[in-house]
């Protein structure tokens, strides 16, 4: 049940929201501050056996698990397959060095031309806003990326600024991490108005895992930068399972259509997690029961430390016309690879 709350103070169109009971502005950062970052508390809260943990262990020290509660509370307890579980869980296989793997599968730190900004594709950029995650995700491609060198904060955010000012072909800026939605309101509220003041940009993205992980992150603060401007605002969340979806969630997600932002989801193919036409198709009709159209359907970027998740090519097309057959066009994502140097997503034909 969700209650209507009035403001009382501003006149705008995002001074009314849709507000969980009990729901605070800040609930999202006292949600962020109480994850589980002990593998050992995750196997007790799971119920799930201790042969789990010396590989846990091991695999934690070089990319530390994160994992928010309520994505915890969508697990199936007992159950060490849990597809929510497997994403977020440290393998002892994480360790293995694999062929044909790299720490930075996209080269992307040969297109940094300013600390900060990763410019791959013409027309629009993207600002590395945080290092810092909600959670982290076993199969992240930027798992070794160096977020030290690249903080955008006092003489830096000014120097990407000059940079984005002075490329008159870029209309879009993507906002992206780590999380953007990891940063503080107010930082991306200053953020957002100085690329408001450049007339060339024409359209706000944001790549976030955190409607999904942290539904309270979708505050009615984080929905007045977004969408109260001038920028067309454009988030493309990241979810991999229907299991994800729960009513927290669908209600986050309806309170950023409803203030104007166009929603897409984009999904990795992850080994034992969703390489299943089923497991896709419900995926697609969750995401469109909450209003969101799927995007991309990617195939793992390769990335050392989460070969365990891989799904070949030829597979991935079988999938996507089985997929095709279950859902209408438009619950169907593209199939895309993304090629290191490539001016774009690099298409997968399925046919």
């Amino acid at each position: 049940m969700i209650t209507r709350y009035e403001d009382g103070v501003h006149t705008d169109k995002l001074s009314t929201r849709f507000l969980l009971p009990g729901e605070q502005p800040d609930d999202w950062k006292k949600v962020l501050a109480d994850s589980v970052t002990d593998p050992e508390v995750l196997l007790n809260i799971l119920n799930l056996p201790d042969t789990l943990l010396p590989g846990a262990i091991r695999s934690d020290k070089s990319f530390r698990m994160r994992i928010p509660r309520p994505f915890i509370d969508r697990m199936t307890r007992g159950d060490q397959h849990d597809p929510l579980l497997r994403q977020v869980l440290p393998l002892g296989e994480e360790s293995e060095e694999v062929s044909g793997f790299s720490l930075d599968p996209l080269a992307e730190q040969s297109q940094n031309p300013t600390e900060g900004i990763i410019h791959k594709y013409q027309g629009r950029l993207l600002l590395i806003i945080s290092g810092a995650c909600a959670i982290n995700c076993r199969f992240c491609f930027r798992r070794h990326f160096p977020y030290e060198d690249n903080r955008l904060g006092g003489d830096n955010w000014m120097q990407a600024i000059d940079y984005i000012r002075s490329q008159d072909s870029i209309h879009e800026v993507i906002l992206s991490g780590g999380d953007p939605l990891a940063a503080t309101d107010s930082r991306l509220a200053r953020m957002v108005e100085a690329l408001s003041d450049i007339p060339h940009v024409k359209t706000l993205r944001i790549h976030t895992r955190l409607p999904i992980v942290i539904p309270q992150r979708v505050t009615k603060e984080m929905l007045h930068w977004f969408c109260g401007g001038r920028l067309k605002p454009v988030m493309v969340i990241h979810c991999n399972h229907a299991n994800e979806i729960d009513e927290q969630v669908e209600q986050a997600l309806k309170k950023l259509r409803q203030a104007g932002a166009i929603v897409l989801n984009q999904t990795v193919l992850l080994k034992g997690i969703n390489d299943d036409s089923g497991s896709l198709a419900d995926l697609s009709h969750a995401l469109f029961n909450a209003g969101v159209l799927p995007y991309y359907l990617h195939l793992l970027d390769r990335v050392q430390g989460a070969a365990h998740f891989d799904v070949n090519e030829e597979r991935a097309k079988v999938l996507v016309n089985e997929l095709m057959q279950k859902c209408p066009g438009y619950l169907v994502p593209r199939l895309v690879r993304e090629v290191a140097g490539e001016a774009s997503k690099t298409p997968i034909p399925v046919n």
